[in-house]
């Protein structure tokens, strides 16, 4: 007796397996996480330094080179890219495929911390990310105001909308393009310095001197306790004109004396523009093992709360969503795969001439496309486009072996067999060779996963 005679001697055993494979292989259909690729951790770290003034080749030297050496005693660092411009220091770190993100972002900010005392003192000091090296976010959303300068956005951005965006699960970043935090900047003119004796170093000095922060402390009588506290900010432009930059030789030299004091974007390098319109462009960057199609999906219905909430004077829309193209994508794959049943089952019918044997792969492509699904939940797939061809490819192999153990129980029933004696030979017969061809075939496509 072969394992297979008592699934035909007992049907009612068989197709009780059947619905149960069926009901196992429907809610892992349903619970399976949906993604465009299988879950990968591709980590890639990126080191940047400002060194405002500086040219490329000071950057190169003095900055960038430095941070190399360190960062490139991390662990598990595939490949580095540096760049280095004008004012600034870009080091690109891509990790080894599935690395930890958190303990490669850790290790990194220790190596650049140990150099810190090495790079010039003007230098900003280095700042440290952590993303997952795709050039494009998650999605992009731009913001525009009829009446407010791409500063004020910005500022109402930082404050408002990105601590609520950080709530969603799996987002790492939220990059801001085309808006600069708001700084107090000082134009200073050369005749009246000049006419003044004065230099740049000077000014810098007095600022420098005069941004200063201090814990006061409390002072405590016999029966009285005092909380102190030190105004030293300055809160509007006027108050930063008043402040004495000199007073040697009898006169006393104002900031606003020699120079015009604003305040508006801290640097005007870029600008971004959503329809023609002045914006500010919110790039939602996902984190190296977060699910983009559901950080989208969690984002979008965030926004109609965030809109709700946003000043009459704002507007926002979506301006891209990657995710879209990822959908479509797994869409085809799904329409090729009832496509390609559809055509398996015209073709059998076409060649077989018996709209009976149909029957049968009509039962088994569904059943072990849905029962598949089972074993992928247990042992951690995902809906991908990667196991969404594999079912493709495996269409071909169930109607394979169905045809061959069919064709096998037809030849002995043409021979003069009863069909339940036919179906038992014809199993017998033909059982071992199936599922040894069928190893096989998994062999030969195992090393692509």
């Amino acid at each position: 007796m072969r394992f297979t005679d008592i699934f035909i001697k007992r049907p009612v055993l068989a197709v009780s397996i059947s619905f149960l494979i069926a009901l196992l292989g429907l809610q892992a259909v349903f619970k399976m996480q949906v993604r465009e690729y299988p879950e990968m951790t591709n980590t890639v770290v990126t080191v940047t330094t400002s060194y405002y003034g500086a040219s490329a080749d000071l950057i190169q030297g003095f900055i960038t080179q430095p941070l190399e050496q360190a960062v490139a005693q991390a662990d598990n660092i595939d490949y580095m890219t540096s760049q280095s411009v004008l004012g600034q220091s870009t080091i690109t770190v891509n990790m080894k495929l599935n690395t930890d993100p958190n303990a490669a972002l850790s290790d990194i900010l220790a190596k650049t911390n140990s150099v810190r005392s090495q790079l010039p003192k003007e230098a900003e000091d280095p700042t440290v990310t952590m993303s997952t090296g795709s050039t494009t976010a998650v999605l992009y959303i731009g913001f525009t105001s009829d009446e407010l300068a791409s500063s004020q956005i910005t500022d109402y951005l930082e404050r408002v909308i990105n601590p609520q965006l950080f709530t969603v699960n799996g987002v790492s970043k939220v990059d801001m393009y085309g808006g600069m935090k708001y700084a107090l900047r000082v134009w200073l003119d050369p005749l009246k310095m000049a006419a003044l004796k004065m230099t740049a170093s000077d000014v810098m000095n007095v600022l420098n001197a005069n941004n200063y922060q201090s814990a006061t402390g409390q002072a405590t009588g016999e029966f009285v306790l005092y909380n102190g506290s030190a105004d030293t900010q300055v809160s509007n432009t006027e108050e930063l004109k008043n402040l004495v930059v000199s007073s040697g030789d009898g006169q006393v030299i104002r900031l606003g004396d020699i120079a015009k004091v604003t305040l508006e974007k801290s640097h005007d390098v870029y600008r971004a523009s959503a329809n023609g319109q002045e914006a500010v462009v919110a790039a939602i960057n996902a984190a190296p093992s977060a699910n983009p199609i559901n950080i989208a999906a969690d984002v979008l219905d965030l926004l109609p709360q965030l809109e709700k909430n946003l000043p009459s004077n704002i507007k926002m829309n979506v301006m891209y969503d990657s995710t879209v193209a990822i959908n479509e994508s797994i869409q085809e794959v799904i329409k090729t795969i009832l496509e390609a049943a559809l055509i398996v089952l015209v073709v059998i019918t076409l060649f077989l001439g018996s709209f009976r044997a149909v029957l049968i792969p009509i039962v088994t492509i569904p059943l072990s496309l849905i029962g598949v699904a089972m074993v992928m939940q247990a042992i951690g797939f995902s809906w991908n486009l990667m196991t969404l061809l594999a079912m493709v490819l495996a269409i071909g192999l169930v109607v394979d072996d169905a045809i061959v153990v069919l064709e096998n129980v037809d030849r002995h029933i043409k021979l003069g067999e009863s069909p339940f004696r036919a179906a038992i030979i014809g199993t017998r017969e033909i059982a071992v060779p199936v599922i040894a061809m069928t190893l096989t075939l998994g062999a030969v496509y195992a090393p692509i996963a």
